[in-house]
């Protein structure tokens, strides 16, 4: 009970326009340095929800890029769920725009980095997608409330090793 009630408070938390204000610039900083801190064992957002690093090809520069995302995990850790929500902001965020532009990437998921590709929803994919993601985590519901873009979701996938087929 005491953790359903823990878990409400921080959806209640993390809906309000405060934390969209606050929230971009402390919480991606505090995943990286106690990501790498840890050898990538510990993600301090994965407390609440499951999350990954995002390793992906800057869409202008060429560089790697690498950001701690929240996901929805699916097929027994084969493929994760990624939401373009910029925590209910305007603009959608950069690794959105790499992933568009090189939809190769890789993941550190639970201490293992994980080539993987990803995929742009679209239609009823990303219709399914959302009403899962929603059911998932309700603060998503209240990003989409607040921008006239469409939240831009991803289903990124583990790639088989080369001479493996899936």
């Amino acid at each position: 009970m005491a953790l359903a009630a823990g878990v409400r408070l921080v959806q209640r938390m993390s809906s309000t326009r405060a934390f969209a204000k606050v929230a971009p610039h402390v919480v991606p900083a505090l995943d990286r340095g106690v990501h790498r801190l840890t050898r990538g064992r510990v993600l301090l957002s994965a407390r609440l929800l499951p999350g990954v690093i995002l390793t992906s090809t800057g869409a202008r520069s060429g560089l790697p890029r690498r950001t701690p995302l929240a996901c929805m995990p699916e097929r027994d850790g084969a493929s994760w769920l990624l939401v373009g929500s910029n925590f209910g902001r305007t603009g959608h965020p950069a690794w959105t725009h790499n992933l568009l532009a090189h939809p190769g990437a890789s993941i550190s998921w639970k201490g293992r980095d994980i080539p993987a590709t990803a995929h742009l929803l679209t239609g009823e994919d990303r219709a399914a997608a959302w009403r899962a993601l929603v059911g998932f985590w309700p603060p998503y519901a209240t990003y989409q409330s607040r921008v006239t873009r469409e939240i831009r979701l991803f289903r990124i996938t583990a790639t088989p090793p080369e001479g493996v087929r899936g």
